[in-house]
């Protein structure tokens, strides 16, 4: 039976969706020219695979956009990454429109994310106080996919693995190392990137139906 709901956060509830079109922009003023599809499917492979900082700055974004562009087959002129950079920068967080189904989860609900302290303020101002429990890479030492961050937020939430549904959005980071403490877990996959299977779901909307 499940008891709690554990969730992660960037590409899970909240997401900023200017990106891509800002990167596009930049692309094609550059004279490259990729389909926005490509650029998202290219973004996500590589988040797939690269490892997040809990803060992120200018160098890790040199990087990963170099990388991001040897996927789309453009060689990384520094004033293609600079340019990248600074239109992507600071971009505005939003939340996605299904989280509104989170307000028909009654079970206690909590956040499991590779963030900094920002985090909780952050998740206040788009949701109130919905989440039981906020617990955040930066402030406990240990960052996904560790099964030890799993680990701790079982003990700390009082609730044992085989009772906790996580959702997040990515196989490596979110899946794998849910599955392995003995959590129930699914991937949110709003833009069909996998083959459909009973651990995919394409809407929050979806999550209800699975506590039953």
């Amino acid at each position: 039976m499940i008891e709690y709901v554990f969730l992660d956060v960037s590409g899970t509830i909240l997401s900023k969706p200017s990106l891509f079109s800002k990167i596009n922009d930049v692309l094609v003023a550059h004279g490259v020219h990729r389909s926005i599809e490509e650029i998202k499917l290219k973004h996500k492979l590589l988040s797939e695979v690269i490892k997040f900082p809990d803060r992120t700055d200018v160098e890790f974004y040199t990087k990963f956009n170099s990388d991001l562009l040897y996927l789309l087959g453009v060689i990384p002129s520094a004033n293609l990454l600079s340019d990248i950079f600074n239109s992507c920068t600071y971009l505005p967080w939003e939340k996605f429109d299904d989280t509104d189904a989170l307000k028909n989860i009654n079970i206690p609900i909590g956040i499991i994310s590779n963030f900094n302290s920002t985090l909780k303020e952050k998740l206040n101002s788009f949701f109130g106080p919905i989440f039981t429990d906020i617990f955040v890479s930066e402030e406990l030492g240990v960052a996904k996919p560790k099964l030890e961050f799993y680990e701790i937020a079982c003990e700390k939430s009082g609730v044992k693995p085989e009772n906790i549904l996580y959702i997040g959005d990515s196989i490596k980071l979110d899946l794998e190392p849910a599955i392995k403490v003995g959590m129930n877990a699914l991937i949110i996959d709003r833009d069909s990137f996998y083959e459909k299977s009973d651990f995919i779901i394409n809407s929050l909307h979806e999550i209800e139906k699975r506590l039953i």
